[in-house]
């Protein structure tokens, strides 16, 4: 039997790859449906002008951004640090039951960093997993 991760997964764009200087920037939302676990992966570059910059994973049942609230700590597995730091790679999982996700990155100090953020949708309903 081989073992084979890539059709038992699903991914999504979290925060789009890029060099990001706003104060705050609020990901699209992923929906979960059809999945019962989700990874945050997150990966950064350089960070420019002394930066602080901190990630958050909030959740809701809807799309609507009012909508969406902070993920107590109880409903994830392992945190983020409170400032990320250059050239590094970070994970934190979601045991949540709300529909949709999203990564909010806040800037605390300093000018830019460059960072993208992918979620990792696993324990789908129904496999194989399309692409």
């Amino acid at each position: 039997m081989k073992r084979d991760l890539t059709n038992n997964i699903g991914i999504e764009q979290g925060l789009a790859p890029a060099v990001k200087s706003s104060a705050s920037e609020t990901g699209d939302p992923v929906d979960l449906r059809g999945f019962e676990s989700a990874t945050v992966v997150i990966n950064t570059g350089a960070i420019a002008g002394a930066g602080d910059f901190s990630v958050k994973v909030q959740h809701s049942d809807t799309t609507t951004g009012g909508d969406f609230e902070d993920v107590p700590a109880a409903k994830l597995i392992g945190e983020f640090p409170a400032t990320l730091e250059a050239d590094s790679t970070y994970r934190q999982g979601y045991i949540g039951m709300k529909r949709y996700i999203r990564l909010v990155l806040t800037r605390a100090s300093g000018t830019s960093i460059a960072l993208g953020a992918t979620v990792i949708k696993g324990h789908p309903a129904d496999m194989p997993v399309a692409a």
